[in-house]
């Protein structure tokens, strides 16, 4: 079974315009992602797609593949499906050019489903929600599961509603456990001609409500599993997520 990491990674971006190569430790960000992606046991090959020739420059000096894609993708997803369209690999992985301190263990808990259960066709990864700040954001995204760690919805606003207890929600209790609450990790799994058709699919209403292309998944009744995972990793988003990234970097 052949597995490819696929990294999208763009120039622009409204808050942090050219993250991708932002100084990390003497290293672009985006040669971080791919060195710790290429550390997961169970990918056969790593890719970075781009639209930007500074940014495939960049990984083909450090000895990485970029592979440029058209400049029109409205989303990572299409800009994946561009590349994972030229491959000849059985399943891809999008993993997100702004997570410098992603662990490839993460990846690899992501992978290991569809390995073993051939029905499945996407997986992402949770993660426990500890503090009332992430609960409350919108910036971060939360996920409710069933009983066997299919996503029933993604969702910026908090999930799920604690009709009884909302006047009395605090960080200890989500610390504790006693809130059982979880944040999606934007890594996503897909077997590859799963992947082909999902790009076709047309925008559904409440993923355009939420902005959130996942739920574009389970809007045409298809399932997603959903792993939790111990990890934590620090997307970079702003100039700030940056000076915590190289802040963590440097401690460990």
């Amino acid at each position: 079974m052949k597995i490819t990491a696929i990294i999208p990674a763009r120039f622009g971006s409204t808050r942090f315009e050219g993250k991708a190569l932002a100084d990390i430790c003497g290293k672009p960000m985006i040669q971080h992602v791919y060195e710790r992606t290429s550390r997961s046991t169970l990918v056969s090959d790593v890719v970075v797609a781009t639209d930007d020739d500074r940014i495939a420059a960049a990984v083909r000096k450090f000895g990485g593949r970029a592979e440029m894609t058209s400049t029109g993708h409205e989303t990572g997803t299409d800009r994946l499906a561009e590349v994972a369209a030229r491959l000849d690999s059985d399943i891809i992985v999008n993993v997100q050019g702004d997570e410098p301190l992603i662990e490839p263990a993460m990846i690899d808990e992501a992978i290991e489903p569809l390995t073993t259960d051939a029905s499945l066709l996407m997986s992402t990864l949770k993660e426990r929600i500890k503090t009332l700040h992430d609960f409350l954001s919108p910036n971060v995204v939360k996920v409710v599961t069933d009983w066997e760690g299919f996503a029933l919805y993604f969702s910026r606003s908090p999930l799920p509603h604690f009709r009884d207890k909302w006047n009395d929600l605090k960080d200890e209790k989500f610390a504790s456990g006693r809130l059982l609450c979880y944040k999606h990790v934007g890594l996503y799994v897909y077997r590859r001609e799963f992947l082909l058709q999902y790009s076709q699919m047309s925008p559904t209403y409440l993923e355009l409500a939420e902005k959130l292309e996942q739920l574009r998944v389970l809007e045409n009744g298809y399932r997603i599993k959903v792993v939790e995972t111990s990890y934590d990793s620090i997307g970079v988003d702003t100039p700030a997520d940056l000076a915590a990234v190289v802040e963590k970097m440097k401690k460990s």
